[in-house]
Order: structure tokens, then sequence, then C-alpha cells
């Protein structure tokens, strides 16, 4: 693969065999942020960079905040797989993907250090005005594919990133008793419940029934959106906190 200039002026170039053109000529309006869930960083950036992995990301960010890019952004990257986001399936036409040096789940989901979610803030600006990418399309791996993927997990500090003027985000609201909903629980809030997810973006099928699907899906938001606790049961602060996060979208009504 031949070299190119990096697109964010700060990153290193280590270029990926693992990419193609975006279909249709679609410009990139969403950022898709993963952990790379592998013991060493090093070892993660030379499986992005093997041409028999078959995946890729635009950009990989290191434990100390180095930034590599291994696709131009113009470029399809592979990162995303298997998903969905408002019914469109192509995820890696529509996206730049950002793989975090993270052991992830698998590591014991230990902390991102502060100087690279710093790196990660910065780069995200960086893509964020070179795109017009809006707030709500700032989105984890686990939003577009749940239950397959639980990237970056839910101690990625999405928080951090709303204060810097980064995703979208609104302060959880506290976990208290009251109804819920949850596996095999069936009739018209249900059906409300997987409304408001596939409004949000999440492909949920409305049908009334609190499916294994249903509960994959709010456990994907949970771990988003609030990630005190993520259990798939959709209660008080679940549901306070999708509706609130609905509202403040402009286009929702």
């Amino acid at each position: 693969m031949t070299s190119f200039e990096a697109d964010c002026k700060s990153a290193r170039v280590q270029p990926s065999p693992n990419q193609g053109e975006r279909a249709e000529g679609r410009r990139p309006d969403m950022i898709l942020l993963h952990y790379t869930g592998m013991p060493t960083a090093d070892g993660a950036l030379d499986w992005l960079c093997r041409a028999e992995s078959q995946v890729s990301s635009h950009y990989f960010v290191h434990e100390n905040g180095e930034v590599v890019q291994l696709v131009p952004e113009m470029r399809r990257a592979w990162h995303a797989g298997k998903s969905s986001w408002h019914g469109e399936t192509d995820i890696n036409s529509l996206s730049i993907g950002i793989e975090i040096a993270n052991a992830g789940h698998p590591g014991g989901l230990p902390d991102y250090p502060k100087e690279q979610i710093a790196a990660v803030i910065e780069l995200c600006r960086d893509c964020v005005k070179r795109w017009s990418i809006t707030p709500e399309r700032v989105l984890g791996h686990s939003d577009v594919a749940p239950i397959r993927k639980v990237d970056p997990g839910e101690k990625f500090p999405w928080a951090a990133l709303h204060q810097a003027g980064i995703g979208h985000w609104v302060e959880p609201a506290t976990i208290t008793g009251g109804r819920f909903f949850q596996r095999g629980d069936t009739g018209q809030p249900v059906e409300a419940l997987q409304s408001m997810l596939s409004l949000y973006g999440y492909g949920t099928e409305i049908t009334g029934e609190f499916s294994e699907k249903t509960a994959g899906d709010v456990e994907a938001f949970q771990r988003h959106f609030r990630p005190e606790r993520v259990d798939g049961i959709a209660d008080f602060s679940t549901i306070d906190t999708l509706h609130r996060l609905l509202s403040a979208l402009p286009h929702y009504s």
C-alpha cells in the first residue's frame, strides 16, 4: 500500500491494505469509536495493517496519545462489520473508524488514560470540523452492532467527550425503583420503548414483545448513555434518559 498524506496533521501514517472505495461516492457523516480488545497496542496495530486480517480503521490511538492514520478519510476502512444505524447497513461507507488501544472486556476493562482521551477528543474535533458531523452521529461500535459488539465499553468517558463539544449526551437519570420492562414482557409500553430506540437510530424491531434483540439494544444504549448499570432491563432511568436524548435532537418532535 502506497503511503499518503495524513488528513489529521498530528498523525503519522502507517498504511493498511484493508480499504476500498466508499459506496456510491458517500462522504463520511459518522464517527465510530472502537477499542482494540487485544493485549498490546503494537499487536493490535500490526493486525490492522495485515492483509490477512481483513480489518482496518482510519485511525489508531495509542495509550500515550500518539495518533496513527491507516486509511485516508476519503476511503472506506473495514471496521464496522455487520451493523446498522437509522436503517443503513453499510456503516463502513458512512463512517470514520477510530480504534483506541485498550484491552477492553477481554483484558478486564482497564481505564482509558487521560492522554489517550485528550488525543481522541482532538482527533474527533478535527474530523467533525472537516466533515460537518453532527453530535448524534458520534457513536460506539456497540451502538451499531448490539449484542455482537460491546466496544468501546461502559468505561469509555462519553461525558468527557461531550463536555469538550463531541457527541450527544444528557446526564443519565438516577437509578431508582419502580416499573420496568424486561425479556418476555409484551404490550404497548414495550412497543413505545422499541419505537424510541428505533427513532434514535438503533435497529430495534417494533413488535411489542421484549425479545432478546430488544434486550440487546437496551444494553447497547445503557453501555453508551447509562453505563452505571448495563443489564438490558428498561427501568425508569433508562427510559427517561432515552426520552431526554430524543427530545434534545433538533429534528425530533
